[in-house]
């Protein structure tokens, strides 16, 4: 049985393929770069609706990936080939438009 920091450190080694595979680094090379923000978020709270989408559908996948036995080279290799098709079909989306502006219009009234 894994004790609780070996489960936390693989829950962080998993959420960093996923990263790495999305915006092309590390939560703490994202720190490094971003020291003013990451005091008050990580590198998730920053991005926009599009990678948030993007990045549950590819712990969806992800989640395959580890039943299937796939390395965790293979899966970041599938993982960023899915994103970048992501990315080129959600950025023109008009429904994550409305909701992007829907969410700004929220952010912007309070």
């Amino acid at each position: 049985m894994l004790t609780e920091k070996q489960k936390q450190f693989v829950y962080a080694e998993e959420a960093d393929v996923l990263n790495v595979a999305l915006f092309g680094m590390t939560a703490k090379e994202w720190r490094e770069i971003n020291p003013k923000l990451a005091k008050e978020g990580n590198i998730r709270d920053y991005t926009d609706l599009v990678h948030l989408v993007i990045l549950n559908n590819l712990e969806n996948s992800n989640a395959e990936f580890i039943k299937l036995g796939l390395s965790q080279k293979e899966r970041l290799i599938r993982l960023n080939d899915s994103a970048r098709n992501q990315m080129k079909i959600l950025k023109n989306n008009n429904g994550i438009k409305e909701l992007e502006n829907i969410n700004k219009y929220l952010i912007e009234s309070k």
